[in-house]
Parts: structure tokens; sequence; C-alpha cells
């Protein structure tokens, strides 16, 4: 057996041929991260008092939303491409969605959601911020199969050193030169913060309503920033990474709120603090 072909050959990113339908890994990664970060907010709204119904619901306005949202915010930054290639723009199975659009417009769906079947948005953020993160940090395999997400240029030796498994360290040979795994450190750090979120979230006094979604905020932008920075696939805008911007706003923004709302100052029905239960 030929063991050096072994090493150059890059993972299929189709799962499944169904005559003329090709089932995409991204796919069938980015449903699996979905299904079950819907398992387990139902679990956790059960406890709080959240109809399974409701869940099922926003999921089906929140997806579609979602994906739009996620697919123009990488459509506008690579728009230079798209411009020239305007049949590619729906071809979101060959991966080009950005986390950070996604949940923009989850979460504006969220807020209309609640408003409309009145229920606290805050509670529902709590609920869903843990099995966000770890469905992220799931659908970041979606990058490693398509072979995006990726950082500067190293070395086999390099990645070997870090206890990186060969099966990982081969499908970051992206053009000929081995690649800083990048999708893989912020899988790594999603699945810390949902663990990380689950085990303070139920503990006596520590949060107020709304505070787990903050803290959620804050654990991933700051992963986020400093693993963006060393991606060389990231949308810019000018000399900027957009995604580092974000972080950034995303960390300051939920800290700033963070210590208002402790402060318990007056704020619109979306934002206002539900302390029952405290």
């Amino acid at each position: 057996m030929n063991t050096n072909f072994l090493v150059l050959e890059a993972l299929n990113p189709i799962a499944l041929k169904l005559g003329p339908i090709s089932i995409h890994w991204y796919g069938v990664i980015i449903a699996t991260g979905v299904v079950l970060a819907l398992w387990l907010s139902i679990r956790e709204g059960q406890r709080q008092g959240i109809a399974e119904d409701d869940f099922y619901d926003y999921l089906l306005w929140a997806l579609p939303v979602a994906i739009i949202c996620a697919r123009t915010y990488y459509v506008v930054f690579q728009w230079p491409y798209y411009s020239m290639h305007p049949g590619e723009i729906i071809a979101i199975w060959d991966g080009g969605i950005a986390i950070y659009g996604a949940i923009i417009g989850g979460f504006i769906t969220l807020l209309c959601f609640c408003h409309y079947h009145h229920l606290s948005a805050w509670l529902m953020m709590d609920i869903i911020a843990p099995a966000l993160i770890l469905a992220q940090g799931i659908g970041r395999w979606g990058n490693f199969m398509n072979q995006e997400a990726f950082g500067r240029i190293t070395s086999k030796a390099a990645l070997m050193a870090q206890g990186i498994p060969d099966w990982v360290i081969q499908q970051m040979l992206i053009g000929g030169q081995y690649r800083v795994p990048t999708f893989l450190y912020e899988s790594g750090w999603d699945v810390l913060g949902f663990f990380v979120l689950i085990l303070l979230r139920h503990r006596h006094h520590l949060f107020k309503e709304g505070e787990v979604f903050l803290s959620y905020l804050m654990w991933y932008g700051c992963g986020r920033f400093f693993i963006e920075g060393m991606r060389t696939d990231s949308l810019m805008l000018g000399p900027i990474r957009i995604s580092q911007l974000l972080s950034l706003v995303f960390v300051c923004g939920a800290l700033i709120l963070f210590i208002y709302r402790r402060r318990h100052l007056h704020l619109p029905w979306y934002f206002q603090v539900n302390t029952k239960g405290e």
C-alpha cells in the first residue's frame, strides 16, 4: 500500500450522492449541530417552563433567516468575486456562510418571536446560548471538510508537535502547503465555552436573567478575536478584519450591558430583567 498517497489524499467533501443530488458533509455537519442545539434547548426549556413547541416554532422562523443573513454577510464582503460569478451566490453547500451573520439574523428573529409570543427574550437567549456555542463548535468541522477557516503556512512537524491527529493534518495540506488549523482552535474554544456555561448557569445567585447569553457573547467574542487574527481567509473591509471588529463590539457591548443591568437601569421591554426566582 502506498502510504504517501494516503497522506496527500484530502477527505471527500461529498458525503453521499443520490443520482444528480450531492449531499455535502458541510451541510450534514451544520444540520447535526442545529439538531443537537434544538434538543439541548428543549431540555433546558422544560426546566424553565418554556413549551417545547415554542422552540420548534422559533426554529422554523430563525433557521431560514439565519442562513440568508449568514450567506448575505459573506457575499457582501466577497462582492468583487460574486459580482463576477452571480450563479454561485446561492451555493452555500460549497461553504461561505458567516456565523456572525447567522447570529445577527437569529437574534433579530428571536426578539420579534418573543415579542409576538409574550416570552422573555432574555430567558430564551439564556436557554439557547450554551446550545448555540456547541453548535458553532460542531459547525467548524464543516469548514474542515471544505478546507476552509485556516491560518498561515506551517510545517507538518509543527502540527504534529501540537498533538494534532494525522487525519486532521492531512486535511490541512491545502494548495501544496500545510496550514494552521484555526478551525480546530475555534471549535475547541467553543466546546470549552459550552461546558463552562452549562456548569455555571444554574449556580445559585451567580447569574441574573440574560447574563448567560451576555457571557456567551463575551466568551465567543474573545476567542474569535484572537483566532481570527491567525486566519488568512478572513473577510476584510480594507485593512480591517470584519469578524475581529464585530468580536470587539460584541465583547465590549455585552460587558457594558452586563454592568448596566446589574445596576437595574431602565431598559426597553426586550432588555428588561426578570428577577423572579433570584
